[in-house]
């Protein structure tokens, strides 16, 4: 649960984070209360500032230094802004939103291309080509979750079925099966030096033990 200190918090580092990008300064609490209102969804119940506040700790380590640092950010920030659990565009539809709220703060269109394409690299599928150093952090703090404690994948997986709760539980179990199997199929689940080594052997432990009870 994110508490109002906690988004008081987040609030604070949103204006930390733009104010290098000379945005207008009379969008910016507005932008906020848009991210935080499409985060408090009351059909999301992973994909909420929870998860966005989790990211943007592990993208604040991995990705100090890279030079689209800022666009990483802003990508995490972005990346489920659109969450319909129903749907197969949400990266998408993320990713066009990313840019009108971007432009309305004043972005430089570069710099929303950029995090366009970041947000688009965490969609995991075939026709991605992100080359980029920050799209494998951010790819990589987006599944840092399968790697965390058991008590905390526990409450992930549960906040993920009640995501799905209108899917018949047999067809949950089913697919569910397929996603996890998918994962332990990788050679690695993780592309960055850190989280092989912190969550890589704990990721494959927690999702074998959640095939076992599916």
């Amino acid at each position: 649960m994110v508490t109002p200190e906690k988004i008081e918090s987040m609030q604070r580092s949103w204006l930390q984070l733009v104010q290098p990008l000379n945005v207008k300064i009379a969008t910016v609490y507005d932008t906020f209360d848009y991210l935080v209102r499409s985060y408090s969804e009351t059909h999301r119940h992973y994909h909420t500032l929870e998860h966005i506040g989790e990211m943007l700790k592990i993208t604040g380590k991995l990705g100090r230094g890279l030079p689209y640092a800022i666009e990483l950010s802003l990508a995490v920030w972005y990346h489920d802004v659109v969450y319909d659990p129903r749907s197969k565009t949400n990266e998408e539809d993320s990713a066009k939103v990313a840019g009108e709220q971007l432009a309305i703060l004043g972005v430089e269109p570069h710099q929303r291309s950029i995090v366009q394409e970041l947000i688009l690299a965490t969609k995991h599928d075939a026709n991605n080509t992100c080359q980029l150093a920050e799209a494998e952090v951010l790819i990589d703090a987006d599944l840092a979750i399968l790697g965390a404690s058991e008590a905390r994948y526990a409450r992930y997986a549960s906040d993920i079925r009640k995501e799905y709760a209108w899917v018949p539980e047999e067809e949950y179990r089913s697919g569910r099966r397929a996603v996890l199997e998918g994962f332990l199929k990788r050679p690695a689940i993780y592309r960055t030096a850190w989280l092989l080594a912190e969550g890589e052997e704990r990721a494959r432990t927690n999702m074998a033990t959640e095939l076992e009870r599916l």
